[in-house]
């Protein structure tokens, strides 16, 4: 043995030598430091800036250890190549084991008295900017109406007399407040500033670029705040500019005298500014919690290309020009505007093991240069003359997202204040790898594509739910591929694909893979391919509600998913669209909506039902799938592998794939994640007219399973069970969710499908009814127009 170890001696010492021995330099940040200490341990610089600029005289790597305290920022930090580049490696972290906040809420110091009605009022020093208060560490609404209501469907309340004319009369000076309102197709929202009011009592506003749809305002989902007359509620605030005089509502039992309250100040907090030529490289943030930004909703958006989006180009960590940087293990909420966001040219950076949360737009953004895209249109009805296209395949430059990382990420609560947002947007990039993130509770798709420029994305072992909560006609992902050869009419589309078929994939130049996904969606499709999203390959994902949607578009295989208690959508598919369906696992029909070709193959398929395959055999498809029982391990628990020996796999080649590995990965993350509800699958007897309905859009039973009281929380086998709620005009979908249970209806009881349809029979339509429905463990009353239930 000692003769072995001689002998490796001169390889092991060569080794050594030959490595690059790396100096490492360390500068410490701390609340008591001063800008004339040295940055040692003992005597430690007193801001990140400070530290920055010693940094920069090093030769070797560089750690900035931050010591616990909380630090506010009077303006971004910036990192350039100076700080980080080929020559050195920089790390700014929380010290171990210590508490480290960046944040541009400035503390305010009151004296407060009281107004009137229970409202207390105190002056403000200075001019700070007032667009949002925090009060020990939650975020507080502005006076507003509707008041605040925790369960509304959207902004948290919203009504069609928000700007009623005799709403505006009783406001004396509006100016400064703000409208939201939905898209009239809830694509979206619209974001006004109000400038004042006329004489007719009629609101003056400017805003409304924030939504690439410009289809209308919804009339009745709209709110106001920032009304002074509207200061009627607990734990609302108005701030009078004029006056220089916060007034505030406490809420119950509040000694706002022992409150601390602050106010944002800045929209980011750090930067990274570098370029393609002289990028920003190797530098890693690391354990630190990242706090109050200034809403942004206000602020100049650009069109992403003829998506239905717009979107402010910043966040409050802002990456440009950047190489193998990253943001680690941070924690970032109570933040006004998006979180995240890589901007132009950026490559192998990443954002991994952080938790976001109370976010108000986005999460993490990847957008690139809009003059990167070849013969780019900006708008839906928009297009270049097919004469004048640039027929090179992919981009003209560098100036975009590629080889990026999303890993490990727990987003939730985010779209506070803009609905149109995601938590993972994708846009006029490459090749980003979003893998093993925990995304939910979003008024909008949990993961968007834009557009096909120029994809490449590989989206794997994400656990996607509770999403399009206040929003329509998407999916928990959702993606757009308004690309060069697309165009506003399909006919006219029709003709550029036949005659240049290589068109097709000039932009979408690398194939999507999104697969080992675990996706929920109540309001729409669990996977939302929307017009003309190209090259895709789908597989191994299990879809707990809404089912696959394709719409137009070109070569997407579809293969080997899961689609629980919903099936296949097939919307508007072109001749010769290469579209692959196969290997899945569908609980009901297929739903087609204009398909005269079905692609390349749709067959080898397993359906749970008889009368499901034979209607997809009517339109000459599926002529190999088999049906069988399909019996899932452990569906209550989020297992739902089958039996080895399954007909499932056996004849229908099916491959079963993990079920344990969706979401977050580390444990601190993992302990504190959700997971969505997990249905109860139904074999629906499609065959028998009085097991199964369709009620206004959604599919309904009578609850008579021990499975279906488990997958509801009900002690017993009464009650109407609603399996599914369907995602695309349906009327109910802003009252009933999936696995709801309608125990009664007025002052009738019913306790099964019949009783509910005689009730419905005897109810007042031109009225509002109460429905008495079990959710999330217990009874609750929901209020259901009348003209909804015809």
């Amino acid at each position: 043995m000692m003769s072995k170890v001689l002998n490796a001696l001169p390889v092991i010492l060569l080794t050594l030598i030959t490595l690059p021995i790396s100096a490492q330099s360390e500068f410490y940040v701390a609340e008591t430091g001063k800008d004339t200490g040295d940055g040692s341990l003992r005597n430690p610089l007193n801001s990140i800036p400070a530290a920055l600029e010693k940094a920069r005289t090093e030769k070797g790597d560089v750690v900035i250890y931050i010591r616990e305290g909380k630090y506010i920022l009077d303006k971004p930090v910036v990192f350039t190549p100076q700080d980080g580049n080929d020559s050195r490696q920089l790390s700014v972290k929380a010290y171990p084991g210590e508490k480290v906040i960046l944040s541009s809420g400035i503390p305010l110091t009151l004296k407060w008295e009281p107004y009137k009605k229970g409202i207390m009022k105190a002056k403000i020093d200075g001019n700070p900017v007032m667009d949002m208060l925090v009060a020990d560490g939650q975020l507080h609404h502005m006076a507003r109406y509707p008041n605040f209501d925790e369960k509304a469907v959207r902004f948290n309340g919203t009504s069609a007399q928000a700007t009623a004319p005799e709403r505006v009369k009783k406001w004396k000076n509006p100016t400064g407040g703000y409208l939201h309102a939905m898209h009239n197709h809830d694509w979206g929202d619209f974001h006004y500033r109000i400038t004042g009011k006329n004489k007719k009592g009629e609101l003056d506003m400017e805003g409304g670029w924030q939504n690439n749809r410009q289809s209308g305002l919804h009339p009745d989902n709209r709110m106001v705040e920032n009304i002074f007359e509207e200061l009627d509620a607990p734990g609302e605030w108005y701030y009078a500019v004029g006056e220089h005089t916060l007034y505030y509502y406490p809420l119950e039992g509040e000694n706002v005298s022992k409150v601390l309250f602050e106010s944002p100040q800045l929209k980011h907090l750090i930067e990274f500014r570098g370029t393609e030529a002289t990028p920003v490289k190797n530098i890693t943030l690391e354990s630190l919690e990242l706090t109050q930004t200034l809403r942004t909703f206000m602020e100049p958006y650009e069109q992403l290309l003829r998506s239905d989006w717009t979107v402010y180009r910043g966040a409050a960590v802002f990456f440009e020009g950047t190489e193998h940087c990253a943001l680690r293990n941070c924690y970032l909420h109570n933040l006004g505007g998006n979180a995240i966001f890589f901007s132009n040219y950026n490559r192998h950076s990443e954002v991994s093991g952080s938790h976001l949360t109370r976010i108000g737009a986005s999460a993490i953004c990847f957008v690139g240069d809009p003059d990167a895209v070849r013969s780019p249109s900006f708008e839906y009805g928009e297009f270049v003359p097919y004469e004048q296209l640039d027929h090179t395949k992919g981009p003209k430059s560098n100036n975009y997202p590629a080889q990026c990382l999303v890993y490990d990420n727990l987003i939730h609560s985010i779209g506070l204040f803009e609905k149109q947002i995601t938590g993972v947007e994708l846009s006029m990039s490459q090749a980003i790898t979003v893998s093993h993130n925990s995304i939910y509770d979003t008024p909008r798709a949990g993961i968007n594509i834009s557009e096909g420029t120029w994809v490449g994305h590989i989206l794997e072992f994400n656990d996607i739910f509770d999403t399009v909560k206040e929003t329509g006609d998407h999916g928990s992902f959702n993606s757009w591929g308004r690309d060069r050869y697309w165009h506003p009419s399909y006919k006219t589309m029709e003709s550029i694909v036949a005659k240049d078929p290589a068109l097709i994939l000039a932009d979408a130049v690398r194939t999507t893979v999104i697969r080992n996904n675990r996706f929920r969606c109540d309001r729409g499709w669990d996977i939302d391919l929307d017009d003309g999203s190209s090259n895709y390959h789908i597989y191994n994902n299990l879809c707990l509600n809404g089912g696959i949607k394709l719409r137009e578009g070109f070569y997407r295989v579809v293969e080997n998913n899961i689609m629980v208690n919903n099936s296949f959508h097939p919307h508007v598919w072109f001749i010769n669209s290469g579209d692959v369906f196969t290997r899945n696992i569908v609980m009901t029909e297929y739903k087609p909506i204009g398909v005269r070709e079905w692609g390349l193959m749709v067959d080898y398929n397993i359906f749970t039902d008889s009368l499901s395959c034979a209607t997809a055999r009517k339109n000459n498809t599926d002529e190999h799938s088999i049906v069988t029982s399909v019996q899932f391990s452990n569906p209550s628990e989020g297992d739902f592998t089958v039996a080895d020996d399954s007909e499932a796999i056996t004849k229908g080649g099916f491959h079963n794939f993990v079920m344990d590995q969706f979401g977050v990965v580390s444990p601190r993350l993992k302990a504190i994640a959700h997971t969505p509800k997990m249905p109860t699958p139904i074999i629906i007897a499609t065959h028998a007219d009085d097991e199964v309905i369709n009620w206004s859009g959604a599919t309904i039973k009578s609850l008579q399973t021990l499975g279906e009281r488990s997958a509801t929380g009900m002690d017993s086998e009464r009650g109407v069970y609603v399996v599914s709620v369907n995602a695309l005009g349906g009327k109910l979908r802003d009252y009933i969710r999936p696995n709801d249970v309608i125990l009664k209806i007025g002052t009738t009881t019913v306790n099964n499908l019949k009783e509910m349809q005689d009730a419905l029979q005897k109810i007042d339509k031109s009225k509002d009814i109460e429905f008495i429905i079990f959710r999330t463990q217990k009874e609750n009353k929901i209020v259901i127009p009348g003209k909804l239930l015809d």
